[in-house]
């Protein structure tokens, strides 16, 4: 038997609401969170920053207050974000919403972060900004600075 099927899923009963831009997924899930019985989890890489409003499909801020959705506008553009760190942060709103009664519903379409929460990640080390950093040094050397932070190098 494998180890993770030995396992057993603490996790929440969700529902995974996933799909492309402008599939719908945003009027579906406000249509089940008018029933009151879902909390709203957006599972979208660019909604996670504060003032990435254009261009990212990001419910309104009328459409915000009346239908709250965890984990919109929790950082600035500048702070990195892992898909790791999506799932701590997920799971902690999932716990939350089934404790209040309500059914977690995880809306959007940054499918590496279904993906995470769904099966896992593998165990990796965390990652280093130094040595990044001195990437982006040497890259800069070789290639110039603007062809490494284009990533064309």
């Amino acid at each position: 038997m494998h180890d993770s099927a030995a396992k057993t899923d603490t996790r929440p009963l969700a529902i995974f609401l996933m799909g492309p831009t402008a599939s719908g997924k945003t009027a579906l899930a406000l249509e089940l969170a008018d029933s009151g019985r879902f909390g709203l989890i957006s599972v979208d890489s660019a909604l996670i920053y504060r003032g990435l409003d254009i261009g990212s499909a990001k419910p309104d801020a009328a459409t915000l207050a009346v239908y709250p959705h965890a984990l919109i506008d929790i950082l600035d553009p500048e702070q990195a974000y892992s898909a790791a760190e999506f799932c701590r942060a997920a799971r902690v709103a999932m716990d939350t919403m089934t404790a209040s009664g309500r059914i977690p519903l995880l809306v959007g379409g940054t499918g590496l972060y279904f993906r995470a929460l769904g099966r896992g990640l593998s165990d990796l080390p965390q990652a280093a900004p130094a040595v990044r950093a001195d990437r982006r040094r040497g890259c800069g050397a070789r290639m110039g600075s603007a062809a490494c932070a284009t990533g064309r190098a």
